[in-house]
């Protein structure tokens, strides 16, 4: 239909003419009310943020030279952030000569995965960068499984109570 006879059926029904598709042949318009349109959209955008989760990553830094009570203090903390569901970079950081150690940091690193097995995951494995030796962990995620569900039962029929046919005395 020409744009004024459209334009004229939107306002006689208090709604906007809106364009969908300007390059098609003929341009596409709908008859809507724009201000609910935006609204709606704006509440599908709302909807769709709350729903997404943000990732954190948890740095904790061990040296070659970590005493045991300190070891296992980071390694609660590590147990923490899982449980939070962060990922955590375990990073072993190597000073001066510290570096030709390497396999002091794959020791501490992978006693570090031992420790925390059951509740993470090797997202990626002890690598070198720099003179950091760094691994990520990502938490497990336990799914608990859902009670079967029970099937649903005919209800018992309520017993019909005829009416006396005689006439009570």
């Amino acid at each position: 239909m020409p744009p004024h006879q459209a334009i004229r059926i939107a306002e006689e029904r208090g709604l906007d003419l809106v364009e969908v598709a300007g390059n098609a042949q003929p341009p596409v318009c709908r008859i809507m009310d724009y201000g609910k349109y935006k609204f709606m959209e704006a509440k599908r955008e709302h909807a769709a943020r709350a729903k997404q989760k943000n990732i954190v990553v948890k740095e904790v830094k061990f040296r070659p030279k970590t005493d045991d009570h300190d070891f296992d203090f980071k390694v609660k903390h590590i147990l923490r952030f899982l449980e939070e569901e962060d990922k955590v970079k375990v990073v072993v950081m190597f000073r001066g000569r510290e570096v030709v150690h390497r396999d002091i940091g794959y020791r501490i690193i992978e006693e570090v995965i031992h420790r925390v097995g059951d509740k993470a995951i090797v997202e990626k494995g002890a690598g070198i960068d720099g003179r950091d030796m760094h691994a990520i962990l990502a938490p497990r995620i336990i799914e608990v499984p859902k009670a079967p569900k029970k099937p649903k039962t005919a209800k018992p029929e309520s017993p019909v109570i005829e009416a006396p046919t005689a006439p009570i005395q």
